[in-house]
């Protein structure tokens, strides 16, 4: 079961022990990993730190998502024009 509150995007890179990720759900949250593993347990606990700094902030915060989802997925690479 998952014990995330917000869904999770997980990016794989080049790099096989290099993984970005981020939440759709938390706007400016993301992070980096070795693996997808480490990806999740630093995404868990980061949310958690995530949305104490928004309160204390007094920063709106995103209500939790009833069906979180982890999107495991190939880097999206930004084009540039």
């Amino acid at each position: 079961m998952l014990t995330l509150e917000y869904s999770l995007i997980i990016e794989a890179t080049d790099e096989p022990d290099f993984f970005g990720f981020y939440s759709p759900d938390l706007e400016g949250f993301t992070g980096i990993g070795q693996s997808i593993e480490d990806c999740i347990y630093k995404a868990k606990w980061g949310m958690l730190e995530f949305v104490k700094l928004l309160k204390e902030q007094g920063l709106d915060i995103p209500p939790r998502n009833p069906h979180p989802k982890i999107v495991i997925q190939n880097e999206q690479k930004l084009e540039v024009a």
